[in-house]
């Protein structure tokens, strides 16, 4: 049928119903028609009739077919019925986390407790913010990928569709490179090198921890300790060679050396005794991206207050800019 297109899940979106992705990708189309559209098999997921409430894996291809002119186009979108509008407070606090912006791109030092999509529960979230953050542009601004709840850090937002396409893109070709701060228990036997274990989803758990399994997705982090403080405690810097869930939190683990505050999969050993914070540790601190309008777009985030203060009291170098991992990219 001409004019129908055909999307890839990424991994970001992972898990997600396919109702919420229409929500998120397609805000005007109304889900009664997208009901409509299932049930007659217009919509598919790797060429199957679904349901609106079908999960998404990363990869699956979502058939949709030309939408017309859309009767709800214009009419305010479902997320916007109801709403409160933003109290001065809440505008200034997404504002105050933008550390760049230009036409296609904004990117945030996102602050650690504060989630990046909605879910059960969970009623302040970044998504939800985006809106103070459209100003004049005709569009709404969207996410492309995220970061786990109590990780700090960089997280890019694109401005328009064409640059949350090409943004994507590069998130789904592994053409950028994320770096990681994180404070870990212990030091690593290793100073260098590669963790690869793959994940799957801890049954019973309803994908809310993920574990080691030999037939599990492939999971690659590289990794440099970058200090130590006799061998109490380490900063290491991760390096994601692929995207899965809390992949460098599991992987810390597979070094036996947990990131402090990560009770989820440390256990009690995740916690440091004195005045060291119970938070989590682990800190989006850089990214390099293909810019949308071309060139690089490199990034580099500040620690929030917690991590700060424990660099401090451990005598580590806040205000590291090197990259560990450049002798391993020029080697590629």
């Amino acid at each position: 049928m001409s004019g129908v297109t055909h999307q890839k899940v990424q991994a970001f979106e992972n898990d997600w119903r396919l109702d919420k992705w229409f929500k998120v990708n397609y805000p005007d189309l109304g889900f009664g028609r997208l009901s409509k559209l299932l049930r007659t098999g217009q919509v598919r997921i790797d060429g199957k009739r679904v349901k609106a409430s079908a999960r998404l894996e990363e990869g699956m291809e979502i058939r949709i077919p030309p939408l017309g002119v859309n009767p709800n186009a214009g009419k305010p979108r479902p997320e916007q019925l109801g709403r409160k509008s933003f109290t001065k407070e809440e505008s200034r606090a997404i504002h105050d986390m933008v550390i760049y912006q230009d036409n296609s791109v904004i990117v945030l030092n996102k602050l650690p407790g504060l989630a990046v999509q909605g879910g059960s529960k969970i009623t302040r979230h970044v998504d939800g913010y985006l809106d103070c953050l459209q100003g004049d542009n005709p569009e709404r601004p969207k996410l492309v990928h995220r970061l786990d709840k109590d990780t700090s850090g960089v997280l890019v937002i694109a401005r328009t569709s064409a640059a949350a396409k090409s943004l994507t893109e590069s998130f789904r070709n592994r053409k950028t490179k994320k770096i990681y701060w994180a404070l870990v228990v212990g030091r690593p036997e290793r100073s260098e090198g590669t963790i690869n274990a793959p994940l799957d989803k801890e049954p019973g758990t309803h994908g809310e921890r993920m574990m080691v399994a030999d037939k599990g997705k492939k999971a690659v982090t590289d990794f440099h300790v970058m200090d130590s403080a006799l061998r109490a405690t380490s900063w290491v810097a991760f390096k994601p060679v692929t995207g899965r869930t809390h992949q460098i939190r599991v992987h810390a683990t597979v070094l036996d050396t947990p990131i402090v505050g990560d009770g989820k999969y440390g256990g009690k050993d995740a916690f440091l005794d004195g005045a060291v914070s119970k938070k989590l540790h682990l800190h989006a601190r850089s990214i390099d991206i293909d810019h949308p309008d071309g060139g690089l777009l490199q990034i580099t985030a500040e620690l929030p207050r917690h991590m700060k203060e424990s660099w401090d009291m451990f005598g580590f170098d806040t205000d590291d800019r090197s990259d560990p991992f450049e002798r391993d990219d020029d080697a590629r």
